[in-house]
């Protein structure tokens, strides 16, 4: 327990909307008009769709948080995703302390620092060297400490030029860099950041990312609420998937993130497949894996890291001159790259013994460009004149890459992702 620094306990939020019948106080003759009109709209509306009319008070009860339970340990970059109105900074707001929870609890040790919307605590009539003073003290720094980190948070905001500008004349970009340089630095024990770096250029995210990296590798905790499906994948190796309020899913980033983009939370993960057994196979593949660098199940890569084809197969008869065919394919069919074991010599499948086998086909980190693949597979014998009963399973996985890193990330055209040199020399 000493470990956990965010406790989460059937934590639930309830708005309540409507229109009250009567209002206290004074009401202008043409609210009492357009109120009056609105009520007419609705009810005619009602009618023609044969809902029943309700009368007097009209109110409506919304969980945007339901029965949410997590905990969150030292050090942990959480990932948290989910559709527009799922719950993701309401739970953020209730987390910072911003708004209270209907029912429930949470238990917070250390500082919090929240990014939670462009500029938060910033006065616009301030300067961004004033803001940068107010923020840090709202977040709990001392003016000490504020000033011995100043010349790195100005540095990391890029605002040098327009330090003694009032911010109400900045533009978005200026204020998110500011506002997370000043997040960021000012050494919060638990960082909160909401979906702001869409504000950004590609430049400042992958800052940002970076910055939130470093941030957790020195012990610090981070909940980051983002649909950059790629983002997330980088920097938080957990997620929480939020649907409805309520908690659909959590684990690793991505597993988590497969599921979501599916839109179904028990599709079968499309970077594994087991094929039964089938004995009258000569040769038989009886299982596929879609794995990182590291070793997990994935389908979901970044175009920074290698793509792992590991293969198990089954060798029942011997099969002279075996060799296996691999193609990448856009989900349209077209063919991206191709590769089989004759490339190797000598070819590794050649005749194998009969027995149990693990194969592994990688694709190095920036081969592909991002976007959707499947994987092909089918095995032959260059004896064709033999008779041999060997696998063609075809389609049998497929993965997605996204490039979150590159100065043209996703938008790059073409089918390669490869960063090509520029080198330059002074002939004169």
């Amino acid at each position: 327990m000493s470990d956990v620094v965010i406790k989460a306990e059937n934590l639930g939020k309830k708005y309540t909307i409507g229109h009250q019948a009567e209002r206290e106080g004074y009401v202008a003759l043409r609210d009492v008009i357009a109120q009056n009109a609105r009520s007419f709209w609705n009810k005619t509306k009602d009618l023609v769709q044969g809902k029943p009319i309700i009368q007097g008070d009209q109110q409506e009860e919304i969980w945007a948080l339901k029965d949410v339970s997590f905990e969150v340990k030292r050090g942990e970059a959480i990932g948290i995703i989910g559709r527009n109105g799922a719950g993701k900074s309401t739970l953020l707001k209730v987390l910072s302390r911003i708004t209270e929870p209907t029912s429930g609890r949470v238990t917070i040790k250390g500082r919090v620092a929240s990014l939670l919307e462009v500029g938060t605590g910033f006065h616009p009539e301030l300067t961004g060297r004033e803001n940068i003073y107010l923020n840090g003290a709202i977040l709990g720094m001392s003016r000490q400490e504020i000033k011995r980190k100043f010349d790195e948070i100005v540095a990391f905001a890029e605002i040098e030029k327009f330090l003694d500008t009032p911010v109400k004349r900045y533009s978005s970009g200026m204020y998110v860099r500011l506002a997370f340089a000043v997040a960021a630095h000012l050494e919060p024990e638990i960082l909160l950041v909401d979906e702001v770096l869409a504000v950004g250029d590609a430049g400042f995210q992958k800052k940002c990312l970076g910055k939130m990296g470093d941030v957790a590798k020195g012990g610090r905790t981070v909940l980051f609420v983002s649909h950059n499906m790629g983002a997330i994948s980088q920097l938080c190796p957990t997620c929480l998937w939020l649907d409805g309020g309520s908690i659909k899913k959590q684990g690793l980033s991505r597993s988590i993130i497969t599921f979501y983009l599916e839109g179904n939370s028990e599709a079968i993960e499309i970077g594994e497949r087991i094929f039964e057994e089938n004995l009258e196979k000569d040769f038989q593949l009886r299982g596929l894996r879609i794995l990182n660098k590291h070793g997990v199940l994935t389908s979901n890569f970044s175009c920074d890291e290698p793509v792992i084809i590991d293969l198990i197969a089954q060798v029942h008869r011997k099969v002279p001159g075996l060799y296996g065919y691999l193609s990448i394919t856009k989900k349209d069919g077209t063919d991206v790259m191709v590769s089989d074991s004759l490339d190797v010599v000598p070819n590794p499948l050649d005749d194998l013994s009969i027995g149990r086998y693990r194969i592994r086909v990688a694709i190095p980190e920036r081969t592909l460009a991002s976007g959707n693949y499947n994987v092909y597979l089918n095995f032959a014998s260059s004896f064709s004149h033999k008779d041999f009963n060997v696998d063609s399973p075809g389609v049998v996985g497929s993965f997605n890459l996204d490039d979150y890193t590159s100065n043209r990330g996703n938008k790059r055209l073409g089918y390669l992702s490869t960063l090509l040199s520029w080198n330059i020399n002074c002939v004169d």
